[in-house]
């Protein structure tokens, strides 16, 4: 198979990073916003934010654990 085509599928596939660092900078902005209206809810806000982004984070890693399997199962 050509490498070239791997290299481009695997940085496709890394691109999932770049969702996933927008959507937990809108998220914590967002969870700075309501904190800042409603500081009595601060600890549940908190808990919720926490439990996004480690969701949000996971996809990043999938997108990075899929151009890994990408490039060295079908590169070899």
């Amino acid at each position: 198979m050509d490498m070239g085509m791997i290299a481009i599928g695997a940085g496709i596939a890394v691109l999932t990073g770049l969702g996933a660092g927008l959507g937990m900078g809108i998220a914590t902005g967002k969870a700075a916003e309501a904190v800042a209206r409603q500081p009595e809810a601060s600890g549940k806000i908190n808990s919720l934010l926490m439990l996004g982004l480690a969701l949000t984070e996971s996809t990043a890693i999938y997108g990075f654990v899929t151009a890994l399997i990408m490039i060295f199962t079908l590169g070899a």
